[in-house]
């Protein structure tokens, strides 16, 4: 994980970090320390998704509870998703902006960006495949000349 040359956007305590494509693994990590530096939970509800809340109905199934029905605990879970989706999109270009808009919460933003950064794991393993298929058939071609 190599940082950008030229760095020029500063190491601001208060200002996310910017987004850019060809450092995401960079960025990754600088964004988690960012998300956890001053609220751990801002990074779970990034990580895990945000808390939804919930209450049993008369049929005692579980349901979404009528927001009439929110206490505290339920109005700071929701500030801390809303905080954490504004700290993602704050680093964000038009172009990687309009891949997340249609994002309802900061899991589904960091999904998205990750997903459209790093691929999904049958992507990742394709690349794998492909990657060492290449090394092992690795040679010279007879039109190559040996540079010294």
């Amino acid at each position: 994980m190599s940082a950008p040359p030229g760095i020029n956007e500063g190491h601001s305590t208060t200002r996310p970090p910017l987004f850019n494509e060809n450092y995401y693994s960079w960025r990754k990590a600088r964004m988690n320390d960012f998300l956890t530096t001053e609220d751990h939970e801002r990074w779970t509800i990034v990580n895990q998704g945000p808390l939804i809340p919930i209450k049993q109905n008369i049929q005692s199934e579980i349901v979404p509870k009528d927001p009439s029905g929110f206490v505290a605990v339920d109005i700071r879970m929701m500030d801390k998703n809303a905080n954490a989706k504004k700290i993602l999109i704050c680093g964000l270009g038009s172009d990687e902006y309009n891949k997340i808009s249609m994002c309802s919460n900061a899991k589904q933003i960091w999904d998205a960006l990750q997903i459209a950064q790093e691929g999904t794991n049958q992507v990742k393993r394709s690349r794998i495949e492909l990657l060492m298929r290449n090394c092992k058939f690795f040679s010279m071609k007879e039109s190559e000349p040996i540079r010294i």
